[in-house]
């Protein structure tokens, strides 16, 4: 299942948009790889991880302070095409526009694709091949 960690300064989104940007994140991501209808499954195992710091711990090389997101989406390797890299680049960056209220900050959000080692994507003790991945995903 794709997980997804999100860095950004404390008071870049209000409190209460947290499960939002939480939910809308996983389910493009989902979208994105081509699952239509996701299964329990991949509800329950899409993940977001939601890391909020200290406003003085974000520094561009410009200034302190810096009021920029990032996004880290790591997949299952080759369940992104060409097409669902773009849509979820440009989805993450509207979504994270519009929750923050500032219409510039997507100029400041920055959305990083890593697809783990075939081989290298876990769960419940098992280490799954691309091949025994689809298979645990059609049970």
């Amino acid at each position: 299942m794709p997980m997804i960690d999100v860095y950004a300064p404390k008071g870049i989104f209000p409190d209460t948009v947290k499960r939002e940007l939480a939910e809308q994140l996983t389910l493009t991501l989902l979208k994105a790889e081509g699952v239509s209808e996701p299964t329990e499954t991949h509800l329950n195992n899409t993940a977001a991880y939601l890391h909020f710091m200290d406003p003085e711990d974000v520094h561009t090389a410009k200034q302190g302070d810096a009021k920029t997101v990032r996004i880290q989406v790591l997949t299952p390797p080759h369940v992104l095409t060409r097409d669902g890299q773009k849509f979820l680049v440009q989805a993450a960056t509207e979504l994270v526009t519009k929750l923050s209220g500032d219409p510039t900050q997507g100029e400041r959000t920055w959305v990083l694709l890593t697809e783990a080692a075939d081989g290298g994507w876990g769960i419940n003790g098992v280490a799954y091949d691309l091949k025994g991945f689809a298979e645990l995903l059609s049970k």
